[in-house]
């Protein structure tokens, strides 16, 4: 029995694994042009941290001179896509690596899920949930840089969740955060969290391990800065050229005054409704959390009584608090995709909060409701270009 269930934990999230990556890329909408990642890779490569060419669509490079301009992203999806330009150039293109991403947060929540609760049936609602029914499906098939880097700082974080919950070994943990602020800055904040799960009895010395773990990608980040700003710090944004000049950005890059815009984004935007067909088509500007995925509700039946369901609340509203008082909301965009930085701990929550009971119909119901309406959205989007703003 034993070894039954031992194949079904590994065979059953691999198929779902596999399964995912062929649905992500049926559904993508193609070669996606804001190709930064990519082009970064093939510099690097040739041992340059800089791009020599600047094609007019990509809008948020920083020219430093003629033949010189830097990516203002963190370079952790350049550095995963290294290995694939090496062998295949060209062929390579970037969205594929957010198939593999995607697919990848998928297999990694069902292997979360069985460490929550050892219940088949749970984990695969889980995985559907996430690979299909959350807007992780729609920055996974897209992959253009803002999307990518989402998602492979949100395969980071639900690996270091993993590796907390199992193993704990500090400094895998503290790499694979390290892994996701290199992809991802706001997502160093969640380390609250990881610190209360992997400290155990040898408190001091686990926390120095998970430093060390981090230490490098802070170190190359500030390296990479420095080489490309003459600065430690993450100024990029602020060196594109004109970018204080849009409107959204009146009050600086983060100002609290932009919250409540991010507020009405992710509890109070509605699709678009039309007269002629389709009718009902997403809206570019963002569509409510509650509605991309009504199945994180049960996020708030998780036991708040649990220290690691505090520290998880805890960490999802310190993220919110910055990433709210950016003066963007995220567009353009399927749902609220800056909520992605947090989603690892409200899948964690979700899957607490349904894993009290067993799966019953209202669970079952609001998986499908979040899956038809994520399917709604990437085919709108990718095949017929139904939206708007």
């Amino acid at each position: 029995m034993i070894k039954i269930l031992g194949k079904k934990k590994f065979i059953f999230p691999i198929f779902i694994f596999i399964i995912t990556l062929v649905v992500y890329y049926l559904t993508s909408a193609g070669k996606t042009p804001y190709d930064y990642f990519t082009r970064l890779a093939a510099s690097f490569l040739k041992g340059k941290y800089y791009l020599t060419e600047n094609p007019t669509w990509l809008n948020e490079l920083i020219p430093e001179d003629q033949n010189k301009y830097f990516v203002v992203y963190p370079p952790m999806p350049a550095i995963l896509s290294m290995p694939f330009v090496f062998i295949l150039k060209d062929v390579f293109q970037q969205q594929y690596l957010a198939h593999l991403l995607g697919a990848g947060i998928v297999f990694l929540t069902i292997k979360l899920s069985l460490k929550i609760k050892k219940d088949m049936k749970l984990a695969i609602w889980s995985g559907l949930l996430v690979g299909f029914g959350t807007i992780i499906w729609y920055l996974s098939v897209t992959g253009s840089s803002w999307y990518l880097g989402q998602v492979a700082s949100c395969f980071f974080l639900i690996a270091a969740l993993n590796e907390s919950l199992d193993k704990k070994r500090p400094s895998l943990v503290g790499a694979l955060l390290g892994a996701s602020y290199l992809s991802r800055l706001t997502t160093i904040l969640s380390f609250p969290l990881f610190i209360y799960l992997i400290k155990g009895k040898r408190k001091i010395k686990n926390i120095f391990k998970f430093a060390l773990g981090i230490l490098p990608f802070f170190m190359f980040n500030f390296f990479y800065n420095f080489i490309r700003f003459g600065t430690i710090f993450d100024k990029g944004y602020l060196l594109i050229p004109g970018v204080l000049n849009e409107t959204w950005y009146e009050k600086g890059l983060f100002n609290l005054s932009y919250i409540p815009s991010h507020l009405k984004v992710i509890f109070a935007s509605f699709p678009i409704f039309q007269k002629e067909f389709p009718f009902v088509i997403p809206s570019w500007a963002g569509l409510s959390i509650w509605i991309t995925t009504p199945a994180f509700l049960y996020s708030i039946f998780s036991n708040i009584k649990e220290r690691v369901v505090q520290i998880s609340w805890f960490v999802i509203i310190l993220t919110s608090l910055v990433i709210f008082s950016h003066g963007t909301t995220g567009f353009a965009q399927f749902g609220y995709r800056f909520a992605v930085d947090f989603y690892p701990f409200l899948i964690f929550l979700t899957i607490k909060g349904v894993s009290k009971n067993k799966l019953k119909w209202h669970h079952i119901v609001l998986l499908l409701i979040s899956i038809l309406v994520n399917l709604w959205g990437v085919i709108f989007i990718n095949k017929f270009s139904w939206v708007r703003f």
